[in-house]
């Protein structure tokens, strides 16, 4: 019986994720296309669009990380970010049809989730606050948008279809699904297609760790 994901060998993990490879480039090529009106002809894409040769190089520093390669797969994403201002840590998790906007600026941290077509504009950070261990990243849904320059810390929760508005701070806080979000720090000025006024709710992660600090 075939292995649940949770329970695959690093070889098993990094064995799956080479054998998606060439479709999820592709992928992602084909997410270039959809939204940068920019992108003028294929071929000029795969040449001067360096925000994709990043994504690429984590495709493939992503499976040295599963094998549990030192050194190499860090050095192959520096070498990247000095072409392309796109740091991408190899232990981080890409859905497919992931694009980026420009480029300069991203930072996406190491235990960072990302879901399936989600763009993200340059400048935007998925970073850690420094009081967490293991998990310290955010954790994004499908279909999500971010826009220039926004500012995700700490292991928080973005749920599907949310939009985050450039220059958004949000820290310790998590994002419902089909949001939008702008300010600093951030707030809800829209939910399911309806303009409201609210606070983003305490991420869960943070809320546990207030109860049991409490309880201690």
């Amino acid at each position: 019986m075939e292995a649940e994901h949770g329970e695959w060998s690093p070889l098993e993990e990094a064995w799956a994720c080479l054998k998606r490879l060439p479709r999820q480039i592709m992928r992602d090529f084909k997410a270039i296309a959809r939204n940068d009106p920019a992108a003028k002809n294929p071929l000029e894409t795969i040449f001067v669009h360096t925000p994709f040769h990043a994504i690429v190089a984590y495709r493939f520093t992503h499976i040295l990380h599963l094998l549990k390669i030192p050194i190499i797969p860090r050095f192959i994403s520096v070498l990247f970010r000095f072409w392309s201002g796109v740091e991408i840590h190899p232990g981080a998790e890409i859905g497919c049809c992931f694009f980026i906007d420009h480029g300069t600026g991203v930072v996406i941290g190491e235990t960072t989730t990302i879901g399936h077509n989600c763009v993200v504009f340059h400048n935007v950070t998925f970073g850690g606050t420094g009081h967490h261990s293991g998990k310290r990243h955010p954790t994004v849904g499908d279909d999500v948008l971010i826009g220039t320059g926004a500012t995700l810390l700490g292991p928080i929760m973005v749920g599907d279809n949310a939009k985050i508005g450039a220059e958004a701070v949000i820290i310790n806080r998590d994002v419902p699904e089909n949001c939008t979000v702008v300010g600093a720090p951030g707030e809800i000025v829209k939910r399911d297609g309806k303009p409201v006024s609210e606070s983003l709710p305490e991420a869960e992660y943070h809320t546990n760790r207030t109860v049991k600090s409490s309880a201690a």
